[in-house]
């Protein structure tokens, strides 16, 4: 379902499996699995760097699965996509309070929990030649949790951008992303946004930041998506000097 590679001080969690990588309970626990384990190896320098394998970075929940699970019954398949939800907060907060700098490179399309889940990171890169950035609930008839909205806000500066990706459902592509402040920076391919992922992460371990320190300044900044998700901040002093 997923790796997780060390190189240096950068750690490099890759999605596998299908090629869309949609996250059902199983798939979500093997990378919470991943990033404990990212956590209990880091040290001041340490960065994560998320990426997948083939057509998409993520294409959300798993909702064929749901369906299969729940023999077809309308309500059980809610009842799974509710617990996916839940699964999926806490997966949220592992990223958001994860002890390092966090950077996705979008290699494919990013769909509804996907696209949350790249934009749970620091850092988000994205490809120009194949890909799409889309909020699908409004165009399949669901409403999206809290912290979803709240990511969104805490995120994603423009009203007018947030307005058209979950009013609108508009399907973004890197240039569109980069001018509404969903992605950092456009790269020609795969290999090229990777390339810079690695590039950047680098530069970013160079700093030996104090990963508790990071974190805490990282949690401050996002307030209301830290009170949705159940953290807190505290105080850390850990000078170098």
């Amino acid at each position: 379902m997923c790796t997780l590679e060390k190189r240096g001080n950068v750690f490099f969690l890759t999605l596998t499996g299908d090629d869309e990588h949609c996250l059902n309970p199983t798939f979500i626990s093997s990378i919470r699995s991943a990033l404990s384990e990212v956590k209990s190896q880091s040290i001041p320098g340490s960065v994560l760097i998320t990426s997948a394998q083939g057509k998409y970075f993520s294409n959300g929940f798993d909702l064929k699965w749901a369906k299969s699970a729940s023999d077809g019954s309308p309500s059980k398949t809610i009842d799974l996509l509710l617990n996916m939800v839940d699964l999926f907060k806490l997966l949220v907060v592992d990223l958001v309070s994860l002890p390092m700098p966090t950077i996705a490179a979008i290699t494919g399309h990013a769909c509804a929990a996907g696209l949350v889940l790249a934009i749970s990171h620091d850092y988000v890169l994205m490809r120009r030649d194949r890909g799409v950035l889309y909020m699908s609930e409004l165009d399949i008839g669901i409403t999206l949790p809290d912290y979803f909205i709240a990511m969104m806000r805490s995120k994603i500066g423009k009203p007018e951008a947030r307005r058209d990706i979950l009013l609108r459902g508009v399907k973004v592509k890197a240039e569109e992303a980069v001018a509404m402040g969903l992605v950092g920076s456009a790269h020609d391919d795969g290999e090229s946004v990777l390339e810079a992922a690695v590039s950047m992460g680098e530069d970013l371990a160079k700093k030996k930041w104090d990963g508790e320190v990071y974190s805490e300044i990282r949690k401050s900044l996002y307030p209301e998506l830290c009170e949705v998700l159940g953290l807190t901040t505290k105080d850390v002093a850990n000078p170098r000097f």
